[in-house]
C-alpha cells in the first residue's frame, strides 16, 4: 500500500477527511461611517481597527487529498462604526464627523466555502509526507441577517423600520426598502498546521462582499423629514426625526435641506473576520 494512504506511523488517511470545529477571533466592517483623515476609500485605508468587535463560529468540514476542501460554516459576531472617531480630524473628512451617525449591528451568517492548499502537493512530493504547515485561499457564498441600530436617550433604536432614507416612500422610487437578510460572498485566506493527527489549528482572515449599501443604514442623502409623518406612526416619527440628521447635535444652528449627501453609493459596504480555529479531526483511523 503506498505511503501516500498513511498520515503517520499510527494512523490511517482517508481520502476524503472530515473534521469538525469551532472559532474564535475579529469582526470589522467597512461601510460610510467613521473611517480615517483624507477622502473616504475602499477598504483597507478607512479601517478603524478599534472598532472591532468579538466573533465566533461553528463549522464542518471535508478535504480532499489535503488538496481541496470544503465546509459549513456557522457565524456570529458584531459590526459598529461611528463618525466621532474624527473628531480631532482637520482633514477634508471633517465633513464625516460633523455628520455625527453611528450604528452597531449583530451579525448571524451562514456560508458555504470551498479551499484551495495550492502548496500540498508540492510538499508531498518533496517531504513524501503530508505537509503540517498548509497555507489555503478560500471562496464562497452565505447567507447572512443583520439589523443596524443607534443610540437614542442610551436607548438602542432600530433603524431600518424608520425609513431613515426614504426607503420605499413614493416619493424615492429608486430607494427600495431593504431587507435584512442578504447574500454575500467571503473571500479569503488562512493556514493550517496539524498539531497532531486529531486536532489542528488555522488562522483564517475572510472579507465579505455585500450587495447591500445598508450595512450601517447610511448610502444616499438626507430626506424632506416631513415625510416621516406621513409614512410613520407618531413615534416612529419622532425617533426618525431625530436619528436621520444627527448634524444638529453638534451645530444646533445647522438648517436641514433634503438632498444633501449622506452618504456613498458607489461601494457598497463589507465586513470581515480574523479568526483562530481548532478542528477535530472525525475519521483518521488508528493502523
Amino acid at each position: 500500500m503506498s505511503q501516500n494512504y498513511f498520515y503517520n506511523s499510527n494512523y490511517f488517511e482517508p481520502q476524503i477527511l472530515w473534521e469538525t470545529g469551532l472559532s474564535a477571533g475579529g469582526m470589522n466592517c467597512l461601510t460610510d461611517l467613521g473611517g480615517k483623515k483624507g477622502a473616504g476609500s475602499y477598504f483597507i485605508k478607512d479601517l478603524n481597527v478599534k472598532n472591532t468587535r468579538f466573533c465566533a463560529s461553528a463549522y464542518v468540514h471535508a478535504l480532499y487529498n489535503n488538496f481541496v476542501g470544503g465546509r459549513v460554516e456557522i457565524i456570529a459576531g458584531q459590526v459598529t462604526a461611528y463618525d466621532s472617531i474624527l473628531k480631532e480630524d482637520n482633514s477634508v473628512a471633517r465633513y464625516r464627523y460633523k455628520r455625527n451617525l453611528h450604528f452597531r449591528s449583530l451579525i448571524a451568517e451562514l456560508s458555504f466555502i470551498g479551499e484551495w492548499y495550492f502548496l500540498s502537493h508540492l510538499i508531498q512530493q518533496n517531504l513524501h509526507r503530508e505537509p503540517l504547515l498548509s497555507p489555503y485561499f478560500l471562496a464562497g457564498a452565505g447567507v447572512f441577517h443583520f439589523n443596524p441600530e443607534a443610540q437614542l436617550n442610551n436607548d438602542w433604536v432600530l433603524l431600518q423600520p424608520l425609513h431613515t432614507e426614504g426607503q420605499g416612500f413614493r416619493e424615492y422610487p429608486e430607494r427600495k426598502n431593504y431587507s435584512r437578510i442578504q447574500v454575500n460572498f467571503p473571500v479569503g485566506m488562512g493556514v493550517r498546521f496539524e498539531l497532531s493527527a486529531l486536532l489542528n489549528v488555522q488562522m483564517e482572515v475572510v472579507h465579505r462582499i455585500l450587495m447591500t449599501d445598508y450595512l450601517d443604514d447610511v448610502s444616499t442623502n438626507y430626506i424632506d423629514p416631513t415625510l416621516f409623518n406621513q409614512y410613520l406612526d407618531i413615534s416612529k416619527a419622532e425617533r426618525a426625526n431625530k436619528l436621520y440628521d444627527r448634524r444638529r447635535e453638534l451645530n444646533p444652528a445647522m438648517v436641514p435641506a433634503a438632498g444633501q449627501q449622506r452618504g456613498d453609493p458607489s461601494d457598497k459596504d463589507a465586513y470581515f473576520s480574523v479568526n483562530l480555529k481548532i478542528g477535530l479531526v472525525l475519521n483518521r483511523q488508528r493502523r
